[in-house]
């Protein structure tokens, strides 16, 4: 499996990336581990989760896809150092929003103890605060690398704005910047990455990890009507693809698996990694033969036609 550089991070890549909010929610514990097993077999090394997965569950509390993470990791199965593992830091918690220093520092502590791990690779914040300055937040993570507690640092759900005061932040206090952003990108959602945020994230050399890469599971294509989508666990999220453009989408996703004979999620995966700026798009499965499709993707070569039908119709 060829590896992706990860902007400055110093850390490298597969190309798909595992979705690790499925843990304790739709994945239970022992599908977890498999999921985990052959995800490596594969030769794919990396893992996002965040502390608050996943606490929207009845039942849950937050930390659930940690400390499954946390468990497949003691196993030993795969050492520590063959596997990159992301977490976030800011979600409510029961705390509310919040990028403080001081949440920041008991925070990792708390996921570090249900990753059963000395140190986290890639540590996010996940949502903007805009009560706490980016100095705030950029000394505490300062901290944590002093500390070998973290090897890297980024955030999720930035805009261009935020994302450029956050570097003029790290350059006033001396502290180190995001090298890293999580933003919501696919075939359907494509204003909040393209343009001047994928522009910035070229120019200063940032790795982009995508979240939501298949829409909630939409551009899978098995969600064609909302009776497609009724019972289902994401349900609510992906009814708001069913429109004219989300039908366009699945239509051009068809046409191209006919020509090359994979899968639409496939070919939208495909279609991310061949993006500016997209270092590697997240993705999630429930089974071992999602999975399998999945690693394909890593691999997936489309056409320029293929591409250029699949940006006309997510135009």
């Amino acid at each position: 499996m060829d590896m992706r550089r990860l902007g400055k991070t110093g850390l490298s890549i597969a190309p798909i990336v595992f979705g690790g909010n499925v843990f304790g929610w739709t994945a239970d514990e022992k599908t977890s581990f498999d999921i985990l097993d052959a995800f490596f077999d594969a030769g794919l090394n990396t893992i996002d989760t965040a502390d608050v997965y996943s606490a929207w569950v009845p039942g849950n509390k937050g930390g659930d896809s940690e400390e499954i993470i946390g468990k497949w990791l003691k196993r030993g199965k795969v050492s520590r150092d063959k596997a990159v593992i992301i977490t976030k830091v800011g979600s409510d918690m029961g705390q509310g929003k919040t990028l403080k220093e001081s949440y920041i520092l008991k925070a990792v502590e708390d996921s570090l103890r249900r990753l059963r791990t000395d140190y986290i690779d890639l540590y996010l914040s996940h949502w903007p605060d805009e009560n706490t300055p980016y100095e705030e937040t950029l000394g505490a993570f300062a901290k944590l690398k002093q500390q070998g507690k973290i090897r890297a640092i980024g955030c999720s759900n930035l805009d261009a704005a935020q994302l450029r005061a956050s570097f003029d932040a790290a350059e006033t206090s001396g502290a180190p910047r995001y090298d890293v952003i999580q933003p919501e990108y696919n075939l359907y959602e494509r204003a909040s990455f393209e343009g001047p945020l994928a522009d910035l994230c070229v120019k200063e050399d940032i790795g982009v990890i995508t979240y939501f890469s298949l829409a909630a599971g939409f551009l899978s294509g098995k969600y064609r009507t909302k009776a497609d989508t009724e019972g289902r666990a994401r349900e609510g999220r992906v009814a708001q693809y069913l429109d004219d453009k989300g039908l366009r989408i699945l239509a051009a996703l068809d046409k191209v698996a006919v020509e090359t004979g994979a899968k639409p999620a496939e070919i939208a995966l495909a279609w991310l990694l061949r993006k500016k700026g997209v270092t590697a798009p997240i993705a999630s499965a429930t089974s071992l033969s999602q999975l399998e499709s999945l690693t394909r993707s890593a691999t997936l070569a489309l056409s320029g036609d293929a591409m250029a039908l699949l940006d006309k119709a997510g135009a």
